[in-house]
């Protein structure tokens, strides 16, 4: 004899069936394969707690209790390049709030010639003359890149990182029009000096930029599992946020409060408009 097993819309007609909470996006879930050094990096047809996306981005509002916006270059399931900045530097700027081109930005990248996967922090001039473009993609003066550039001589707390990232943790530095960048290494770097002496002669009319990141060669990358691939980038971009911090409006500032109203499902609502490490094409 067939027996009804009660549920609780027997006896609450309104109730409802708790939802399953989503799964926060902790890094456990992440592949190294998904760093594909031949097609970029996947973040298409995966769950929200398994994209690199979602897990840097909440890493990142859990550390430091802001909310931070999602961009990248690329398109379908694998992108080139990704970076993260926080919402609150974009919006204290009177002239630029509405792009992120102007904003320093924590990022990873992975090139295939030579096989080399990237993090750190990114600075963008932009074209400093000539038409723009993309909207918004012409220096303006609210950006970023003017404290950058004021903080690149010898003595500046921006110079002293620098000979702290480069000189003793193995970090590189590329400042150019990011097709011809000059780089610098432990064996070739002195002083944020030669980072303005690199930039002064960037064409006006080229894109132009700055990056500071971490190399992984492909060997390292696919040494790693998942979760400790995703607490080395999360290490880097602790690393270089007090650089980051020199050249911000709004500097990051650590702290056990989390953005109210953060999800772990949120996306990122970041403007499509940020160009990866190189000179984008017209």
């Amino acid at each position: 004899m067939k027996t009804h097993r009660p549920s609780t819309s027997d006896w609450a007609p309104l109730a409802r069936e708790a939802a399953t909470a989503p799964e926060i996006p902790s890094g456990r879930a992440f592949n190294p394969a998904w760093i594909d050094f031949a097609r970029g990096i996947r973040v298409g047809n995966l769950e929200p707690h398994e994209r690199i996306t979602q897990i840097l981005k909440y890493d990142l509002e859990q550390r430091y209790g802001t909310r931070f916006i999602t961009d990248r270059w690329g398109r379908g399931v694998y992108w080139q390049w990704i970076c993260w900045l926080p919402r609150a530097n974009r919006e204290a700027k009177p002239l630029s709030n509405a792009v992120n081109f102007g904003c320093a930005k924590l990022f990873i990248t992975c090139d295939a010639e030579p096989a080399v996967f990237k993090s750190g922090l990114q600075i963008e001039r932009g074209y400093a003359e000539g038409p723009a473009p993309y909207p918004g993609c012409r220096l303006a003066p609210d950006w970023d890149w003017h404290r950058l550039i004021a903080q690149c001589e010898g003595g500046t707390r921006l110079d002293a990182e620098l000979r702290r990232l480069i000189g003793r943790e193995g970090f590189v530095a590329e400042a150019g029009d990011l097709d011809g960048d000059a780089v610098f290494t432990k064996g070739s770097f002195t002083s944020a000096r030669q980072i303005r002496e690199a930039l002064a002669g960037c064409p006006r009319r080229q894109w132009a930029g700055f990056q500071l990141y971490y190399p992984m060669p492909v060997a390292e990358v696919r040494s790693c599992t998942g979760l400790e691939l995703v607490k080395a980038v999360c290490a880097v971009f602790r690393e270089v946020v007090p650089a980051m911090n020199e050249c911000m409006q709004v500097p990051l500032r650590a702290g056990p409060a989390s953005p109210k109203g953060m999800s772990p499902r949120e996306g990122g609502g970041g403007r499509r408009d940020s160009r990866p490490g190189r000179r984008p094409s017209a």
